[in-house]
């Protein structure tokens, strides 16, 4: 747990916390209170809050270290955001911690450390320079991104499946215009669930070099309590290297909506001690939506068998504070590779083939290791993948997929099992995808990139 500096400490007049979570018969205590009459630092704040709202063996260990990711300067209101634990990659934001006439102030974390090393494989002696190049550029954004962690972006676990979300740099990289749709419900076992869907186009064009993408996506949690919208386009650029060896490097600028219903938040005053929520809270409805542009950027490096990238959002980290304050969108940073390699061919091609990936991202404070393996025979595919660390305190689940490809058609289902603590209150994840690759309306040369589809 970091040092707590005096930034930290809550300024208020009244210092009373209520911490409640979502009604769950698997332990989730529904009607703690913990209170705060000294204002006290960061630190007891939200651990106490999280120590009363998790209960079971394990309370004490979420709140240690969730202690700095709850902190967000919304200001007045409420702290109901996606939260994550930065050990165990698990979120915990269903316990819903709120403060009465309450305004936190930003903390000033340093700058963390990281190292991206690069690694050489055997039989592609020529992606040495393609390597280097990424390993630099996603050093230099690791390396200047802060360590607060005030939000974090939705995620899909068919990484593949809309490339796109994933890295701005494959738009275009099929070889005709291609349609994805994505759904995703995460946690439908409690209340309160996020739900997030997501539909992407994207296209090459030979006489830009390069292709063009758009996504749209819509993100819901805590019951409609919070919405976010948000529209990308972006420009990727090839060029080949060598014969059998090419670069991709695209920009990409979102426009997003966030927006927060004030009627269905719940506030300390509400509250009546032997009767619960009976009464109008005194709290101002303000700062409802907030409406900003961020950037990023991506490369992606490939061959007929092999791909790496790196990718970086939110490169101006903006202020998505809802009420008062500062409340940053913290960079995120996205670094993958894989292999696609045959098992079977035949006079049709290959009728079978395996894939090999990894994939790492760091929000913040939040770091994510994914490990996963696709294989396919004739238009199955199937797919296992394991998201967190390996110690018992930072695994967080298990992905299975299942996925059919007929011409012009893709259609996937994922299933997250959920391997963390939160295992009987989670009811972990559904996610659908469904793609469209129609045939390519003019004739090129263009390389496409030979990657799972899900």
């Amino acid at each position: 747990m970091p040092a707590t500096s005096s930034s930290d400490h809550v300024r208020s007049r009244s210092s009373t916390i209520w911490a409640w979570a979502p009604d769950n018969p698997q332990g989730i205590n529904t009607t703690a209170t913990a209170y705060d009459n000294t204002l006290s630092p960061r630190f007891h704040v939200n651990n106490l809050v999280l120590g009363k709202a998790f209960e079971g063996k394990n309370a004490c260990k979420f709140a240690r270290s969730i202690g700095t990711i709850m902190f967000n300067p919304m200001g007045l209101g409420t702290h109901k955001l996606r939260a994550y634990c930065p050990r165990s990659g698990c979120a915990l934001a269903q316990a819903n911690a709120f403060h009465k006439r309450t305004r936190l102030t930003p903390s000033t974390s340093p700058k963390f450390r990281s190292i991206v090393g690069s690694t050489v494989l055997s039989t592609m002696t020529k992606f040495t320079s393609c390597l280097l190049l990424i390993a630099t550029v996603c050093t230099m954004v690791v390396a200047v991104a802060p360590q607060q962690a005030h939000a974090q972006d939705p995620e899909f676990s068919q990484f593949y499946s809309n490339p796109l979300l994933l890295n701005p740099a494959f738009a275009g990289t099929a070889r005709g215009p291609r349609v994805v749709m994505s759904h995703r419900n995460q946690w439908p076992a409690m209340s309160g669930a996020f739900v997030t869907q997501a539909v992407s186009y994207d296209q090459h064009f030979s006489s830009i070099q390069g292709g063009l993408g758009l996504t749209v996506m819509h993100d819901q949690a805590g019951q409609n309590t919070l919405n976010t919208t948000r529209i990308t386009g972006m420009y990727s650029y090839q060029q080949a290297i060598t014969r059998k060896l090419s670069l991709r490097a695209a920009l990409e600028a979102s426009y997003f909506q966030k927006a927060l219903d004030w009627s269905n938040l719940t506030f300390g005053d509400m509250i009546d001690p032997r009767r619960g929520f009976i009464y109008e809270t005194a709290d101002t409805p303000r700062g409802e939506t907030v409406k900003k542009v961020d950037f990023g950027a991506g490369l992606l490096a490939f061959t007929d068998k092999f791909y790496i990238g790196a990718a970086a959002t939110h490169l101006n980290e903006p202020n998505e504070s809802l009420v008062v304050g500062v409340s940053r969108l913290p960079m995120k940073f996205t670094g993958h590779a894989g292999a696609k390699l045959p098992l079977q061919r035949s006079v049709r091609g290959v009728e079978a083939w395996i894939s090999p990936n990894v994939l790492y991202r760091v929000q913040g404070e939040f770091q994510q290791l994914n490990l996963g393996c696709y294989v396919s025979k004739g238009p199955l595919v199937g797919g296992i993948w394991h998201r967190g660390f390996f110690s018992e305190d930072t695994r967080d689940a298990l992905i299975v997929l299942m996925g059919v490809e007929t011409g012009m058609m893709r259609f996937g289902y994922s299933y997250d099992i959920t391997i963390s603590d939160l295992t009987p209150a989670t009811g972990g994840a559904h996610e659908l995808s469904l793609s469209m690759k129609f045939a390519s309306p003019q004739r090129s040369k263009f390389r496409s990139v030979s990657c799972p589809t899900f």
